[in-house]
C-alpha cells in the first residue's frame, strides 16, 4: 500500500512540477501577431500581445463609378492591415499620462507628459473630417465626397518625412506609428480613444528640450512666439535659414499645408540673445495625390488654390505661399533661398530617399513606393528654380494688415504685421 501511495504522491508532484514549469515559463508578452478588424477589435484582450496587424481604415474602398468620378487616390493604402506594436501608456517612455485632448479640424488627439516632464502627443491616423464639412454639403447630401477627399492623403507619410527631414538635418517631432488599446490610463478618454492606430511624436510646445540643440529655454507654438517678440524685441531673432529650407522641403515632399498652428518653435538662448528654431508638424498631406474627376476640379487654382497635387512638377506657386510665408520670410534675400536650395539638392541623395521609405512595410511600398521615390527626386531636382518662384510669389506679396488666425495664419497680434520686425 505504501509504494502504491508513494507511487501516486510522485505522480501528483510530477504533474504539479509540469503545471509549475509551463506557468512559470510563460512570459510576460506573447510574441504573437494578432490580425484585427471590426469584427474582433473589441473582444481582444490585448494585455499580453505585444504587437497587432490593423487596417487605418476601410471606409475609403469604393466601386469603380466611385474611383472615376472621385479618383482612385490611396485609398488601397488606406486599407491595406500593417504590423504595429501595441502601446500600454504606463509601460513606456518613463510612464504616461494624459494631459487634455487636442486635435485639430480633422486630427483627434491626446497630450502626454511623462514623469521626466516631457510632452508627447498621440495623433490619430484615421481622419474625422465632419468638421470640414460646410451646411451647404449636408443640405446638398454630398456630406461623403468631402469625407472621402482624406483618401487623397497618404495615411503613412509622416513616416517618411521624418527620415527625409534627418537627412537635410531639420528638425521633426520623430513620429512612431503605434496601436493604443482601450486601458485605464486613457481614463474619461478610454472609449473614444482606445483601440486605435496613432502617431506618437514629441510635442510642439513644453518646458522640456527633447532634441538634440543646445542651450533650448522652451518649446512655443507660433502665438507664443509673437508674444515672445513683443516682450524681446530685437533680442529675439528667428533662424530663417533654417525656416527657407524647411518651406523648401515642403515643396520636395508636396505638403500642401503649411499654416502658422502647424509650426513649433524651439527657444534657443545664448547670452542675452534668443533664436526661434522651427520644427514642423502634421505631416498629414506629403504626397497629397489628386485624381478622379471631381478632385480635380475642386483643385483647380480658380477654386481651391492651396489644394496642389503631388506631381512631377509644381504647377501653381502662389498656392504654396502662405500670410505665414509673407510674414516670416517676406524680408528675407534671394541668395538665401538659393543656397538653401542647393544643400537640399546635395544631401537629399538618392541613397537618402531610398534609406527613408525602407521605414515603410513592404505591403505599403509596393503599392505607390516607387512611384512616390520619382516624383521626389523629380522635385528635388528643380528645387532651385522653385526656390526662386517662390522668391519671386513672395514679393509680390503685400505685408499683412490684419491678424493672423488659427489654421488661415491670422493669429498674429497687430503691432507684429511686418514680418522684418521678426527678424
Amino acid at each position: 500500500m505504501k509504494k502504491v501511495l508513494l507511487v501516486i504522491l510522485g505522480l501528483v508532484l510530477l504533474v504539479v512540477a509540469v503545471i509549475y514549469i509551463s506557468v512559470g515559463s510563460k512570459p510576460d508578452v506573447i510574441q504573437t501577431d494578432i490580425i484585427i478588424g471590426a469584427e474582433n477589435i473589441d473582444s481582444i484582450d490585448f494585455e499580453n500581445i505585444d504587437s497587432v496587424t490593423v487596417a487605418a481604415t476601410t471606409m475609403y474602398q469604393g466601386d469603380l463609378v466611385k474611383e472615376v468620378m472621385q479618383g482612385e487616390q490611396y485609398r488601397e493604402v488606406w486599407a491595406t492591415p500593417v504590423k504595429v506594436p501595441v502601446v500600454f501608456l504606463d509601460r513606456i517612455l518613463g510612464g504616461l499620462t494624459v494631459i487634455k485632448e487636442g486635435g485639430g479640424k480633422q486630427t483627434r488627439s491626446l497630450r502626454l507628459k511623462n514623469n521626466s516632464g516631457t510632452v508627447y502627443t498621440l495623433r490619430s491616423v484615421a481622419k474625422d473630417p465632419d468638421p470640414l464639412i460646410p451646411e451647404f454639403a449636408k443640405i446638398l447630401g454630398i456630406e461623403n465626397i468631402i469625407i472621402d477627399g482624406v483618401s487623397a492623403q497618404h495615411p503613412y507619410g509622416a513616416m517618411i518625412a521624418a527620415k527625409l527631414a534627418e537627412a537635410i538635418n531639420i528638425q521633426h517631432p520623430h513620429p512612431t506609428l503605434v496601436f493604443v488599446p482601450k486601458q485605464n490610463r486613457l481614463n474619461k478618454y478610454n472609449s473614444e480613444y482606445g483601440n486605435k492606430l496613432y502617431w506618437l511624436e514629441y510635442e510642439t510646445e513644453g518646458e522640456k528640450n527633447w532634441s538634440n540643440l543646445e542651450n533650448i529655454i522652451e518649446l512655443v507654438d507660433t502665438e507664443d512666439l509673437q508674444e515672445e517678440k513683443v516682450k524681446l524685441k530685437e533680442k529675439l531673432k528667428i533662424d530663417y535659414r533654417a525656416l527657407v529650407r524647411n518651406r523648401l522641403f515642403d515643396i520636395v515632399i508636396g505638403d500642401w499645408d503649411r499654416h502658422a498652428k502647424q509650426w513649433g518653435w524651439f527657444l534657443q538662448k545664448n547670452d542675452e540673445m534668443f533664436t526661434a528654431i522651427p520644427l514642423a508638424s502634421d505631416r498629414d498631406n506629403a504626397f497629397f495625390t489628386i485624381d478622379g474627376i471631381l478632385p480635380n476640379i475642386i483643385s483647380s487654382k480658380n477654386i481651391q488654390p492651396r489644394l496642389r497635387p503631388f506631381e512631377n512638377e509644381v504647377d501653381y506657386m502662389p498656392g504654396l505661399v502662405y500670410p505665414f510665408d509673407i510674414y516670416f520670410l517676406k524680408e528675407v534675400p534671394k541668395n538665401i533661398f538659393v543656397e538653401e536650395a542647393q544643400y537640399i539638392k546635395t544631401h537629399l541623395t538618392n541613397d537618402a530617399i531610398d534609406a527613408a521609405f525602407m521605414a515603410w512595410p513592404q505591403e505599403i511600398y509596393q503599392l505607390h513606393g516607387e512611384k512616390i521615390k520619382k516624383i521626389l527626386m523629380n522635385r528635388r531636382d528643380d528645387i532651385e528654380a522653385y526656390a526662386i518662384e517662390f522668391f519671386e510669389v513672395l514679393q509680390t506679396k503685400d505685408y499683412l494688415t490684419e491678424p493672423l488666425k488659427g489654421s488661415d495664419d491670422s493669429d498674429i497680434p497687430a503691432e507684429l504685421h511686418k514680418c522684418f520686425e521678426c527678424l
